[in-house]
């Protein structure tokens, strides 16, 4: 079963804020199995536009990374950071070439 993955390229006009948020997500995050494998790291943009932070979350199933998103307690954790943040997120089913 392919992975389901999060793509989010933010903006963030309050660290402080923000790092609530961080905080926040965390619970859901480790209930629906995400995993993190970028997380505002250095990024070049060759091409196109976008913003100062990249994160890419890893779910066992695109059906976690979904349930994750709608959950309550990621909904809770989301207006934290809405106020203090501007995003860019798409949720992608992962590839997994045929044996």
């Amino acid at each position: 079963m392919p992975r389901g993955y999060w793509i989010a390229h933010v903006s963030v006009s309050d660290a402080e804020t923000y790092d609530r948020y961080r905080a926040a997500n965390a619970a859901p995050f480790a209930e629906f199995g995400a995993r993190f494998l970028v997380r505002a790291g250095a990024q070049d943009v060759p091409e196109g536009n976008t913003r100062p932070r990249t994160v890419v979350l890893e779910f066992p199933s695109i059906e976690a990374a979904r349930a994750c998103y709608a959950s309550d307690a990621y909904q809770a954790a989301k207006k934290i950071r809405d106020p203090v943040a501007d995003s860019d997120l798409v949720i992608v089913e992962g590839y997994e070439e045929a044996p």
